[in-house]
């Protein structure tokens, strides 16, 4: 797998929604751009960028962070702008924090006043990632049985809001 830092990525036309993404990385820590997905207006999904957090002293891939291009109040009003997934073996370590507090300033460079994060309300670390990173808790909502995520189990979420 060819780990870079997302400096290769060209806007290849300019009506594109991607950005090249600035070096993403602290000190054992790199977000790596994985690949951008289009929108899929049949799926209800959005553009995005899908970066590895790489692990830098082994450079082994410790966990997944995405970034959502979408209205918050109406594409990914129960997903969110931001998701993220740490591999157990790295969990403690603050990897999603971390890659959050990394993403803030791309995230900025769309033209976004803030960021919205949801997550399932017993979720501990995922609360704490949001919180530390300046998050509000703006809402805990239902789930409606026709979004996707309902299928994947989700029937609350809590939805955080970090000013940019």
């Amino acid at each position: 797998m060819m780990i870079s830092s997302g400096s290769d990525l060209k806007n290849k036309s300019t009506s594109s929604p991607f950005l090249t993404p600035p070096l993403l990385r602290d000190n054992d820590l790199l977000l790596s751009l994985a690949r951008t997905t289009p929108a899929d207006p049949g799926k209800k999904h959005v553009p995005g960028y899908l970066f590895l957090m790489v692990h830098l002293p082994d450079r082994a891939v410790a966990g997944v962070v995405s970034l959502r291009i979408g209205n918050p109040e109406t594409d990914l009003y129960f997903p969110g702008q931001i998701g993220y997934r740490v591999r157990k073996a790295y969990r403690g370590r603050h990897y999603a924090e971390r890659s959050l507090k990394l993403i803030l300033p791309f995230a900025r460079e769309h033209g976004w006043k803030s960021l919205w994060i949801s997550c399932r309300p017993d979720n501990a670390a995922s609360r704490k990632c949001c919180e530390h990173n300046g998050g509000k808790l703006h809402e805990m909502t239902g789930m409606p049985e026709w979004h996707e995520m309902y299928g994947q189990g989700y029937r609350e979420i809590c939805r955080y809001v970090i000013d940019l």
